[in-house]
């Protein structure tokens, strides 16, 4: 059935971190697929056609990691209650992909056939769920594994010559399969930081050392530029070994590699990206005019994730980026209204086809600025790795929302929050930003570039301003500080190569944008 114009979904969220953690999760707990052991799901399509795919790439090898990574984040981050069934799957899946003659994440041809792909994209996955069940299950078995899978790497791959295709052709008959570095190897930089972290592996950190320099040759340069001929077209390569190597930096408190970080974020990761944090999903000049608006929330929660690191190291105008870009991106672009998705006909019940709608509910995939159906494209997909991506991303964006550390209490973005130490109310869901402390301790308040930081502190008898935030330092356990807010609007215009694109931004979220004649759009439209 085609259906007609739909218009404007009826649901958007843009506001709540929380809620969209846990409706993301909801869908990582669904997506087996019962055809095949409960191997997780990889594609997925709801327009034209309506169905749930396997990947001969990219599903046991691949998906299991996102989400174990994502879902056990969430159990720790925010206390999402999780159906520990599912988590035994996904390991199970994980554990399957390491069970060939390599101690690498690899792949099937066919469901029933044997582990024969290596696709070294897939590393950064099978180490993420190897870490997460390491850190948030303590498990020994993948402790141990993932220690194989660094020495296996060692052994294969050299920082001069790349990966030893004859000795793996040689003494295991499978060959590594890899593009370019950054959408290869260099993608396991990310979760061996995270591994390090939670076990101080020195393997862990040799390696990711070793990456880190391999990248900084030609990848991520002084001067910050996207150079597509040693990038590659892929964009998620390039956000993911962004996100990993200020990681690494905040890790190892390294300030040159943060100077690094800071280069691309602020010159190359404009060549793919625009302000609303939408990015590309393939930078190829040859792109059909119907995936030019066509991006992926893999990248965007990479940016987030980014410009946390640097708001940590004291660049706080990058807690603003995150912000704008949760609200006006991220949040919204996730799959709430499944009303226009027809379930398809089934007579050979295959799980691919079953209950295909619902599942969908919480998936995120490769939206447009302004929807989920760009322009002129001809397919709406939501692949099921990238809800563990967005979820992962949302869970460090929640952590930040307000710190309490020895220097007081950090507002850094205006969510509503609620945590042992703080209440924040979000202007964007009350008529003023207010916060009530639960521990003693000074309040730090970031003031966004739209706000009047003077008329902000002039509101606080005893207030100033500091480095860009509303310090107070006497306020009491349970006072109530108001902070009466006027929400600037203004309207900004996004360069797509395509089209220009017209936003109007209340605060950090959008007002209306630009749609023209789109399905499945998030906002108001603005008409000339």
């Amino acid at each position: 059935m085609t259906h007609p114009f739909y218009g404007q979904l009826k649901e958007v969220n843009t506001t709540d971190i929380t809620d969209a953690i846990g409706l993301g999760c909801r869908t990582m707990q669904s997506v087996f697929n019962a055809d095949d052991n409960d191997i997780p799901f990889f594609g997925s399509i709801v327009r034209p056609t309506v169905e749930l795919s396997v990947s001969r790439a990219h599903s046991e090898a691949h998906v299991p990691g996102r989400h174990l990574n994502a879902l056990l984040n969430a159990e720790d981050a925010v206390g999402i209650e999780l159906d520990e069934s599912a988590i035994c799957k996904h390991a199970e899946a994980a554990y399957f992909s390491f069970s060939g003659p390599l101690a690498v994440p690899l792949n099937r041809d066919t469901i029933d056939g044997p582990l024969v792909n290596f696709v070294t994209h897939n590393l950064r996955e099978g180490m993420h769920a190897l870490y997460a069940l390491v850190k948030y299950r303590r498990d020994q078995r993948a402790r141990e594994l993932a220690e194989r899978c660094i020495e296996t790497v060692v052994q294969l791959w050299s920082a001069d010559e790349g990966w030893r295709a004859d000795l793996c052709r040689q003494h295991y008959r499978i060959e590594p399969v890899e593009a370019k570095f950054i959408s290869g190897l260099a993608r396991l930089l990310g979760p061996l930081v995270k591994y390090y972290r939670a076990t101080a592996s020195p393997a862990a950190l040799d390696l990711a050392l070793l990456i880190k320099e391999r990248l900084l040759l030609d990848s991520f340069v002084a001067d910050g530029r996207y150079d597509r001929a040693v990038h590659g077209t892929h964009t998620h390569s390039t956000t993911c070994c962004l996100s990993s190597l200020a990681q690494l930096a905040e890790l190892t408190n390294d300030t040159s590699l943060l100077a690094r970080v800071k280069a691309f974020y602020d010159n190359g990761l404009k060549a793919i990206s625009d302000p609303l944090g939408w990015v590309i999903e393939d930078s190829s000049d040859d792109q059909d005019v119907g995936f030019l608006d066509r991006g992926e929330v893999n990248n965007t929660g990479d940016i987030v994730e980014t410009a946390l690191i640097l708001g940590r190291f004291g660049f706080a105008e990058y807690f603003e980026d995150a912000e704008r870009i949760l609200r006006c991106h991220l949040l919204p672009s996730q799959l709430r209204d499944i009303d226009f998705i027809d379930e398809p006909k089934n007579p050979q019940k295959r799980d691919g086809l079953r209950d295909v709608s619902r599942r969908h509910r919480g998936a995120f995939g490769f939206p447009a600025p302004y929807g989920h159906e760009p322009v002129n494209c001809r397919k709406v997909s939501f692949n099921m790795d990238i809800v563990g991506g967005a979820v992962g991303s949302l869970c460090e964006a929640y952590r930040d929302i307000s710190v309490f550390d020895t220097t007081g209490h950090h507002v850094n973005l205006w969510f509503d929050h609620e945590t042992d130490a703080i209440t924040i109310e979000s202007p964007y869901t009350h008529d003023k930003l207010a916060v009530t402390l639960k521990k003693p301790g000074p309040l730090w308040v970031r003031v966004p570039s739209w706000a009047d930081a003077g008329e902000l502190s002039r509101s606080v008898a005893g207030s100033q301003i500091v480095g860009g935030n509303v310090f107070v330092y006497n306020l009491a356990v349970g006072e109530r500080l108001d902070l009466p807010v006027a929400i600037a609007e203004r309207e900004i215009v996004l360069r797509h190569r395509s089209r220009d694109i017209r936003v109007r931004l209340h605060g950090d979220a959008v007002k209306a944008m630009e749609n023209f004649g789109a399905d499945l759009t998030y906002f108001p439209g603005i008409k000339n």
